[in-house]
């Protein structure tokens, strides 16, 4: 158990040393609170648009977030000799691939966590025709950007620590502090006399989201396996277009009693399970819990059944 405590906590904190991490997480939440800036015009559909397009941005973000962090974590140590250098010692196969695959997903749920704080500041900023940019929540999360980077820069340059994984932490921490200070000390007018409120329904929204991470994270470990950080993408972008088409493909086939329907229906992810922004455009005021519960269920299944995969290509495979 010390090993695959080791394993995880250095694959997770090497993940967040990477400048690319650092880029993906900064430049996906900006750009979901930049969504709730400009002026759509959406005839009073305005906030539905903003959080909608806030979630997809998280989705694709962690999409991309997985596989690179899986290529970076596994095909990569392959490819350097890291992974016969720590498989010389007391360190099983499947202990190792599993280790590194629970670093993986905990880098994702730091990403998605950013993310999701974006989701709910983006929800909180977003304005229709009668209201206006809050300028006031943009300031006051730019400067606490601003300051997180700062920090790294300054703990860099006088206590010759990494920059990156610093800059990722403070970031963690002084997003939510952002956050904090814009819902509790400001407003923001959506319509004539009304003031905007955080839509906590995309709390559980973005657990469904991160459950589906996690999913493709255990893909992008079985591909990467055997391959290297493009193919890896290209299998993981095409599972993930196949999967949230699923439905209209094998499901209703499926349904129809064609076998083969079937046997595809339960072998590729249905996405369309984590996504829940079109429960949440009708109207849906209260949200079952039970629901995410069942979806994490499925999630454990498809991605243990992923890792199982992994499992016996990486056994398999010829690391001299």
């Amino acid at each position: 158990m010390r090993q695959f405590l080791t394993i995880a906590t250095n694959a997770f904190m090497e993940l967040i040393r990477q400048p690319v991490f650092l880029l993906l997480m900064t430049s996906s939440v900006l750009f979901e609170i930049f969504l709730a800036v400009p002026y759509y015009f959406a005839f009073g559909d305005e906030p539905k648009l903003i959080k909608n397009s806030a979630l997809a941005v998280m989705l694709l973000s962690g999409l991309l977030g997985a596989v690179l962090s899986a290529s970076a974590s596994l095909a990569r140590e392959i490819r350097t000799g890291t992974a016969l250098a720590v498989l010389s010692k007391p360190v099983g196969r499947a202990q190792f691939l599993l280790a590194k695959y629970a670093g993986v997903a905990m880098a994702l749920t730091v990403l998605s966590y950013v993310n999701l704080i974006g989701v709910l500041l983006a929800s909180r900023m977003a304005f229709d025709a009668y209201g206006k940019t809050d300028l006031a929540a943009l300031g006051i999360f730019g400067v606490f950007v601003v300051l997180a980077y700062g920090l790294a820069g300054f703990s860099n340059f006088f206590l010759r620590r990494p920059f990156v994984s610093d800059a990722v932490l403070a970031l963690v921490v002084l997003a939510t502090v952002a956050a904090f200070i814009i819902f509790r000390f400001t407003r923001q007018m959506e319509s004539l006399g009304t003031a905007a409120a955080v839509d906590w329904r995309l709390v559980p929204a973005g657990l469904l989201i991160l459950f589906a991470l996690w999913t493709l994270a255990a893909v992008a470990i079985a591909c990467s396996t055997r391959l290297d950080t493009i193919p890896t993408l290209a299998i993981c972008s095409g599972i993930f277009l196949l999967g949230l088409m699923s439905d209209y493909f094998f499901g209703r086939r499926a349904e129809g009693g064609e076998w083969w329907a079937s046997a595809l229906y339960t072998l590729v992810p249905n996405w369309q399970l984590f996504w829940v922004a079109d429960a949440l455009d009708m109207g849906k005021s209260t949200f079952h819990w039970g629901y995410v519960a069942k979806a994490f269920a499925y999630a454990a299944g498809a991605a243990g059944a992923a890792l199982a995969i992994a499992a016996a290509l990486f056994e398999e495979r010829e690391l001299s």
